[in-house]
């Protein structure tokens, strides 16, 4: 299916060439540049679709906007696929399908499998989300990210793009190192040696505070770390090797190399335990890519060299990118006076990397203290020689926890997380989907209020249940009343609009392309989410209408209307599944 077939632009389309023909025969500049939209109607008593047309061009055509839309009805209303054109203040052109084009639509491209609209030039795209710190759990931001980001490679795969899902793990640099001090004395407290902490700088360097029991300042003093010291416990080569280096004093080299295995272990360990987490969270990624392979092949060392000239300065010993070319608000350092490259210098090496593997596209999701690194690392992107336009950023902003309407206090206690194994633990046995619709109900941009009362309610008042409810409810009937064989496929038009409620239903069902289109375009899965509502709630109404009831229907009308339920399961299936979201045949109470 083009994109072009899709409702909406058909419809556009027929306004494009109305406004052509009027402006020829009313003699007017036809060589001015318009803009021309068509919309969802704000109230469903207007239409279905609406155009600003006459309020966004007034100041190309003399007299007020409301007569310049009345206008243009003639020619418009004498298209037969529309049973209604109307011009509503301050200057609205309102447009209502006529229910034979709906029912012909939805049976051409919705029954049986679902045509989704494609684009008709395919990228290949990189798309990187959750990249959490590999130094302890995943928090509930990353599982906003997680639910996000799985969420729109499927709706990217729909309009036919190659889409690869990275995880990028940044296993290398001081945070690592740091991490395997903390599990060596994490170790060392289980074999009894008092764990001190640093509480304030004090001039004592790291190897200093180690051998004096003391947990730096910066590192991690989480009790997860408890676990990975218990595993160091069973290792013995780990063992002899800290039993050797503090019974020599063989410190420097030796203690280096034995705080490298401890963070190589307590790396693995948490990479692991963050995959586990992901797959219960139905999130699985085609790749997980390590920070250190980067530096072990020396694609960082070498960046500078790929950047433009220009872009590269050295002062004070420190090599500078010289990101404000690129509307950055100051340079950025990306190799320090040691010859220690920044996070800075190892991403661009990152996403050099990616256009290598031969990615036409990049699309990032970051945590929400990440926008002032957008403009230096799409900056260094186009230093490289790569489009600007190539390289996106999505921001998952933060997620508040409410329980009794208020807000659920985060510890300032180091080591203390709200996690995702946390949330979805607490959840129970549904989390995997109320957890997914409630962080994807909402723009990602947005801060998110997480209801957990209401993600724990089980009835219709919870969103993702009424969605599936509304699905268990047709697979009940067909399970009563028999399914619907392709002989018996009927959309008879009579039937249809002899019932606003069926109209509006046949109507919803025929946005569902459109609205996965304009999803996937945007970038934004909330906007699924919102249609599956609506069309949950227009089935639910006309479920709700006695003169609906089916197994009191006979010939025509019984299967026209068991076609009308069939879209609306098909179309709630489909949509689901792009949200990783599962569509149960039956729910826990009596439907």
């Amino acid at each position: 299916m083009k994109s072009d077939q899709l409702l909406k632009n058909l419809i556009l389309k027929k306004l494009k060439i109305a406004i052509e023909i009027w402006r020829q025969e009313k003699a007017l500049d036809t060589s001015v540049s318009l803009q021309i939209r068509l919309e969802y109607s704000r109230d469903e008593k207007f239409g279905d679709y609406s155009s600003p047309f006459a309020l966004e061009n007034k100041a190309h055509f003399p007299g007020n906007p409301f007569d310049l839309a009345k206008s243009l009805l003639p020619y418009l209303q004498i298209d037969s696929d529309f049973s209604e054109v109307t011009a509503t203040p301050p200057g609205f052109l309102n447009f209502r399908v006529r229910p034979s084009l709906l029912a012909h639509y939805v049976k051409e491209h919705l029954h049986g499998k679902v045509e989704f609209a494609k684009e008709s030039d395919p990228k290949k795209i990189c798309l990187e989300f959750v990249s959490a710190n590999p130094t302890g759990p995943l928090n509930i931001v990353s599982a906003r990210s997680a639910a996000y980001g799985s969420a729109l490679s499927e709706l990217l795969k729909t309009l036919g793009h190659q889409v690869h899902t990275e995880f990028y793990v940044n296993d290398y640099g001081n945070q690592v190192y740091l991490l395997g001090v903390a599990v060596l004395l994490r170790y060392l407290e289980l074999k009894g040696k008092p764990l001190l902490f640093q509480e304030t700088e004090d001039g004592r360097t790291v190897e200093e505070l180690i051998l004096q029991n003391t947990l730096p300042m910066e590192s991690y003093r989480g009790e997860y770390l408890i676990p990975i010291a218990k595993k160091v416990e069973q290792t013995t080569d780990l063992v002899n090797e800290i039993e050797t280096v503090y019974s020599e004093k063989t410190y420097g080299e030796a203690l280096q190399a034995l705080i490298h295995k401890l963070s190589r272990l307590a790396i693995e360990t948490n990479v692991s335990k963050q995959k586990q987490d992901l797959e219960t969270f139905g999130v699985k990624f085609d790749d997980f890519f390590m920070e250190s392979s980067l530096h072990d092949t020396n694609r960082v060392a070498t960046i500078t060299k790929h950047l433009k000239t220009e872009d590269v300065k050295i002062e004070e010993g420190k090599t500078f990118f010289i990101s404000t070319t690129y509307g950055d608000d100051k340079d950025r350092v990306i190799l320090r006076e040691d010859g220690r490259p920044t996070y800075l210098m190892a991403d661009i090496a990152y996403h050099k990397g990616k256009y290598e593997r031969g990615y036409t596209e990049l699309i990032d999701i970051w945590g929400p203290d990440h926008y002032g690194y957008i403009a230096r690392l799409s900056g260094a992107i186009q230093s490289l020689g790569f489009a600007k336009e190539s390289f996106r950023v999505l921001i998952a902003q933060q997620v508040n926890l409410i329980e009794n309407k208020q807000k659920v206090k985060m510890s300032k206690r180091l080591g203390v997380f709200q996690t995702m194994e946390d949330l979805l633990g607490y959840l129970g046995d549904s989390a995997k989907d109320v957890a997914r619709y409630f962080f994807l109900m909402r723009s990602s941009d947005a801060p998110l209020d997480f209801d957990l009362d209401l993600a724990k309610d089980e009835s219709e008042k919870n969103p993702v249940f009424y969605i599936q409810y509304a699905h268990a409810r047709i697979c009940s009937i067909f399970r009563e009343l028999g399914a619907l064989s392709e002989s018996d496929w009927q959309l008879d038009v009579g039937v249809l609009s002899s019932s606003e409620d069926r109209l509006r239903l046949l109507f919803w069902i025929s946005r569902f392309q459109e609205e996965v289109y304009d999803s996937a375009k945007a970038l934004e899965p909330h906007r699924l989410t919102n249609y599956l509502q609506a069309l949950s709630k227009a089935f639910t109404k006309f479920y709700g209408n006695k003169d609906n009831r089916i197994k009191e229907k006979e010939g025509v009308e019984r299967l026209t209307l068991l076609s009308l339920i069939s879209l609306v399961q098909v179309s709630l299936s489909s949509g689901l599944r792009i949200l990783g979201i599962s569509s149960p045949e039956k729910m826990g109470k009596s439907l």
